[in-house]
């Protein structure tokens, strides 16, 4: 058999094989597409987003735990800034509804 006959042959066979696998594929998508409607494909890419976007939140929380610290501490700091001015006698005057009024 020639050199040319035998890579024909070969050849012949890669291709065979690449177009069954093609096939089925195609076989599996028609199958996954039949058992699943277009609502459950989207909450199911929602979920898998959502779940790389918390896996990374994670890693970068862990990454940068003095920012994540500072940035906790300045809501903390935020939220009881009234209490604190008050203890340093920094108190915001408090108006009364009849001064609004007029």
């Amino acid at each position: 058999m020639s050199t040319r006959r035998a890579r024909m042959i070969e050849d012949r066979h890669l291709r065979d094989s690449a177009r069954a696998l093609v096939e089925a594929d195609i076989e599996h998508l028609k199958a996954d597409f039949t058992h699943k409607s277009l609502t459950e494909r989207a909450m199911d890419r929602v979920m898998d987003g959502a779940s790389d976007l918390y896996d990374e939140a994670v890693d970068m929380a862990e990454d940068n735990k003095g920012a994540l610290a500072a940035l906790v501490a300045a809501i903390v700091v935020w939220f009881a800034r009234n209490p604190i001015l008050e203890l340093l006698g920094f108190a915001p005057e408090e108006q009364d509804d009849d001064d609004l009024v007029e």
